[in-house]
């Protein structure tokens, strides 16, 4: 007897698993179940990251509008003080930005060789305590701002690879530097 008649109607061949290997029903299931992990996390890392870059790109054009209000002696004539820069900040930063957790710096130098920042970090990871600054300086003077924001990472896989603060959250800074003009 031939060997495929042998299959045919031996009953393990011929019963169910037969019918199960030619069964195709489920199988889109089965492999949404194994990729949809995977897409869906691809999904939240690309948001995330989105996100982030959005927030920093919208962080630096309002320091940059601020900026200008030092740059042309509004803020020197008008007397206004650390806070009434960080709200005008925040005024061009709406949205993605909690401006409560915005730190404004702003030092004054006589030029560009002398011009220098501390670091943004303590050596634990926290923001530097002294970056507190504000000094919009005078006409001719160098003034650099920088702003800087502590960014909450969401995506608890993503936060060993975003995160560049001690507790877990993505430092966004900001910085401009320009000549005042004289006023």
């Amino acid at each position: 007897m031939a060997r495929a008649a042998i299959k045919n109607r031996h009953p393990v061949w011929g019963g169910p698993i037969r019918h199960g290997i030619d069964d195709c029903t489920g199988v889109t299931a089965l492999e949404f179940a194994l990729l949809a992990p995977v897409f869906m996390m691809l999904f939240f890392v690309l948001l995330e990251t989105g996100i982030i870059f959005i927030s920093q790109a919208m962080l630096q054009n309002a320091v940059n509008d601020a900026a200008l209000l030092i740059r042309t002696g509004q803020v020197q004539n008008l007397g206004m003080s650390q806070s009434q820069f960080r709200d005008a900040v925040c005024q061009h930063a709406t949205g993605l930005i909690v401006c409560d957790d915005l730190l404004i710096d702003v030092q004054a130098f006589q030029d560009f060789s002398n011009a220098q920042y501390q670091p943004p970090l303590a050596t634990d990871g926290t923001l530097n305590p002294d970056l507190s600054n504000f000094r919009p300086g005078n006409p001719g003077e160098v003034v650099l701002v920088r702003a800087l924001y502590s960014w909450q990472v969401v995506t608890p896989l993503l936060t060993p690879f975003l995160a560049n603060m001690a507790d877990g959250k993505h430092l966004l800074v900001a910085t401009t530097a320009f000549r005042n003009e004289t006023f």
